[in-house]
């Protein structure tokens, strides 16, 4: 497959892993400031934006994918499903990755007997269902849930809305197979082989990944630090703009 990326800046290394449902667009104003600092390498996702189709469609195909293609020492930003694809990369590649940023992360999305921190499969069955009869809404649905309890939900909404019109939407194959990912994926068994220094960027009120699920992160990996950051939802990234890029900047430096 071709993945697509574009690169900006001078520096170290850094690589920018988008989520579920949108593409590097999304960093429209995260990466010009990091690029500030940094060799910034912002990513389309296979099966988004303009990366082709990957098959199987799982993180240690993608991982494979980024190991290949990335720079041979980098650090890592990963959002969402981004993060648990920074993880798995991580895990895979400790020669290559040496630092990592999780936003908005958790090690499993749907609740399990033993997982309360997490929405319930039901809840992601139902979804998929509403993507299949009508793509475009069942995006803009996840964006205002994304921007639920959110200080700033307007400008959340209106930048992840902004980013799919600048550029090309995930194909609806590719949405369901990420949304099939987030279902069967469960990376706390691996968080101990995770020796890399990682940050824990965590919106005080995420409704997707529930603060509980960064602070899980954090007292399992062997080496990491959570910032909890008030007042934001699942994109901190966008409504809490300054602080994120200064813990970046500071982490990374």
């Amino acid at each position: 497959m071709s993945l697509h990326y574009c690169v900006l800046g001078a520096g170290r290394e850094l690589v920018l892993l988008h989520g579920w449902g949108s593409h590097g667009g999304v960093w429209s104003e995260l990466a010009p400031a990091l690029g500030e600092h940094f060799r910034v390498h912002v990513v389309d996702l296979p099966g988004c934006g303009k990366s082709g189709d990957c098959n199987p469609y799982d993180l240690d195909h993608m991982a494979a994918i980024l190991m290949q293609e990335m720079p041979p020492r980098c650090g890592v930003v990963g959002w969402s499903l981004g993060g648990q694809l920074a993880l798995a990369w991580a895990a895979k590649a400790p020669h290559q990755i040496d630092r990592v940023a999780l936003i908005a992360t958790t090690p499993c999305f749907v609740r399990r007997e033993d997982w309360p921190h997490a929405v319930s499969g039901d809840e992601l069955q139902e979804f998929k269902r509403m993507l299949a009869a009508d793509p475009g809404a069942a995006l803009l649905r996840f964006y205002s849930l994304q921007a639920l309890g959110d200080e700033h939900p307007r400008k959340v909404v209106a930048r992840l809305g902004a980013a799919l019109e600048e550029g090309s939407a995930p194909r609806p194959a590719v949405l369901a197979s990420g949304l099939d990912l987030l279902l069967e994926t469960d990376q706390r068994a691996e968080l101990a082989a995770i020796s890399q220094p990682v940050l824990v960027l965590h919106g005080a009120r995420d409704r997707i990944t529930p603060l509980a699920a960064g602070e899980h992160l954090c007292g399992n990996l062997s080496n990491a630090e959570l910032v909890v950051i008030c007042g934001a939802a699942h994109v901190p990234f966008v409504s809490a703009f300054p602080e994120v890029s200064a813990r970046l900047l500071r982490f990374f430096q």
